[in-house]
């Protein structure tokens, strides 16, 4: 099919939820992709952040294939290897004793929101539910995830929202701690805020949060679905501000660009959500576990240190370009802030030039491949740089 032909037939079939950019993407090597035309574009999206591997990486290819060999899906009514394996990794490379697999991020969300108020309802009985998130963060789209996402935008048009969530001032330690007033079970936040712009929660109000909740017995949850699985240069983003959560999620670059998330919590909480409290028809899937695995495996100290310096040379790169203000970021988790142009029409026309970026609120945002090439980096960057000159 012609690009005209994708185009028409998705624009018939799809609820418009979805701003396409006009390019139909048919194949790729890891992180350069050719549309329907034969077009090429460096990728520094990576798929919002799921393709870690990038596109077409054959070991990670081989471990996905060699599941769908055996069988693609059995329900976690029974055990699994492949799946027993990838919760066994996940688990010890984390630092967390207990695992729940998903299917996404706001999922990983949902469980981690139900496991903190099922922790303390089972210790303190009732009234004790209240989440309190942090103002421009984003948790996702299901009704809960949502409610928990501390941007106004978001909350529109599907009232009723539930109850049971309050937002704090990332930095404001008063206010926060005001909000700890005995019907609290958890704060959530994100170490970085990327759908809010990429930006970076301070590191003092990170520690103070976690002070304030260890002295209250509130339990502390990591939105880690952008962060983790190497984004920042460390498996977790926890890892950057020395602050370990209760509760920690994370999806996008975990299954190697399958649908797949994570919920992970310390040992006090790993039998709290007990059989029929909680599950997942397709959470822990084993072909998405299989890719889980080898995505895993790869992420090594020496893969993770090779992340951070190419964020950083990406950074010094970009801070010299037209009309850049600033540039922000951990690894390959970059934000752009312009200082004339808006950054949907730089991206728009990056993509026209065979670049594809993403924004963040008015910020321009990278999340490459971790496997991104330097010869990669910079044809990217070549395009980026001429039509921020334009």
């Amino acid at each position: 099919m012609h690009f005209t032909e994708i185009k028409e037939t998705a624009d018939t079939y799809f609820m418009p939820t979805y701003a396409h950019f006009p390019v139909a993407l048919e194949h790729g090597e890891n992180a350069t992709y050719f549309d329907s035309e034969g077009k090429a574009y460096i990728d520094f999206t990576a798929g919002i952040g799921v393709n870690a591997l990038g596109t077409n990486d054959e070991g990670w290819k081989t471990a996905v294939k060699a599941q769908l060999d055996k069988l693609q899906h059995t329900s976690n009514l029974y055990y699994n290897e492949t799946v027993a394996k990838a919760a066994k990794a996940i688990c010890e490379k984390s630092g967390f004793p207990k695992v729940l697999f998903c299917n996404s991020g706001a999922e990983a969300n949902e469980c981690a929101i139900k496991l903190a108020r099922k922790y303390s309802f089972d210790k303190y009985g009732e009234g004790r539910y209240n989440i309190v998130s942090l103002k421009n963060s984003f948790h996702g789209r299901t009704m809960a995830t949502i409610t928990a996402t501390g941007q106004d935008h978001y909350h529109e048009f599907f009232t009723p929202f539930l109850e049971g969530f309050r937002y704090a001032e990332a930095g404001d330690c008063k206010a926060l701690e005001d909000m700890l007033d005995g019907t609290v079970c958890a704060v959530m936040l994100e170490v970085i805020q990327g759908e809010g712009g990429v930006l970076e929660t301070p590191q003092e109000f990170i520690e103070f949060v976690r002070t304030v909740c260890d002295e209250n017995d509130v339990l502390l949850i990591f939105d880690e679905v952008q962060t983790g699985v190497g984004r920042t240069g460390k498996l977790f983003a926890y890892e950057t501000v020395g602050v370990k959560p209760d509760i920690l999620t994370t999806a996008k670059g975990i299954g190697g660009g399958l649908p797949m998330g994570a919920c992970l919590c310390r040992a006090e909480l790993g039998n709290t959500l007990t059989a029929g409290t909680h599950g997942t028809t397709f959470g822990g899937n084993p072909v998405a576990c299989a890719g889980a695995l080898a995505v895993l495996e790869r992420l090594d100290d020496a893969f993770l240190a090779e992340v951070s310096v190419k964020g950083e040379y990406i950074r010094e790169k970009v801070k010299a370009f037209t009309d850049v203000e600033s540039v922000r970021g951990r690894g390959l988790m970059i934000g752009i802030d312009l200082k004339t142009k808006k950054a949907g029409e730089i991206a728009k026309k990056c993509c026209e030039n065979g670049l594809l970026i993403l924004t963040a609120k008015s910020a321009l945002r990278m999340l490459p491949p971790l496997t991104i090439t330097y010869e990669e980096i910079d044809k990217g960057l070549l395009i980026l740089e001429r039509v921020l000159s334009e």
